[in-house]
């Protein structure tokens, strides 16, 4: 479980075909963090829950399986790229954004990030069987990023972006046409299911 409070922006080193083919190993640079990790932890990437599988230094090493790759952004990861990372939430911990279980729902495309005064209006593009996830002031994980919604649109959502979480985020170098990872609330997702089982059983009475 995460808090999608980004803790560093660490710096993909390489992308290399592993064994078998359909795995790869993802190195990131992540000085702040790697002092306090270990094979075995949690690690979110771009909000995407990964396993640490070895440490050296300040470089991290993933696995990559093909599910992973097909299902998220990283696929497109190259030598210099930033992402985002968040080391799981410890029983102890304060949790300052929202619940994000590193599981990405989709991948979608920036369609506008602009800065409005001070702040930047980011609007993402909104699949049509998610759109029902998404509620005005809700919550929601843009590569990791616990954001809020401003707007639902047609086809698309709004967050607001304080030059705070620009700067200290991979959105510090993001533009239109880029994918990002969404995660929706997992709890507009238990609602779903809740919803969907008391209409059945209604059914059957």
């Amino acid at each position: 479980m995460f808090t999608g409070l980004i803790e560093e922006v660490g710096e993909v080193i390489a992308v290399r075909a592993s064994t078998p083919e359909s795995l790869r190993e993802l190195q990131i640079a992540a000085p702040d963090i790697a002092k306090k990790t270990k094979s075995g932890d949690s690690v979110a990437v771009n909000g995407c829950c990964l396993t640490l599988t070895s440490r050296r230094g300040d470089r991290l090493a993933f696995d990559l399986l093909g599910e992973t790759i097909a299902r998220t952004n990283l696929k497109k990861l190259r030598r210099n790229d930033s992402v985002n990372l968040e080391r799981a939430l410890p029983a102890d911990g304060r949790l300052g954004g929202h619940f994000v279980q590193g599981h990405i729902d989709c991948v979608s495309s920036i369609i506008a990030f602009d800065k409005q005064g001070t702040d930047f209006r980011l609007e993402v593009e909104l699949p049509g069987e998610f759109a029902h996830y998404v509620a005005r002031k809700g919550s929601i994980a843009v590569n990791g990023i616990s954001l809020t919604i401003a707007e639902v649109l047609a086809k698309s959502c709004v967050a607001w972006i304080i030059p705070y979480t620009k700067q200290h985020t991979n959105l510090h170098c993001a533009q239109s046409g880029d994918l990002v990872n969404i995660e929706f609330d997992i709890l507009a997702k238990y609602v779903e299911r809740l919803l969907s089982r008391s209409a059945v059983e209604s059914n059957h009475e």
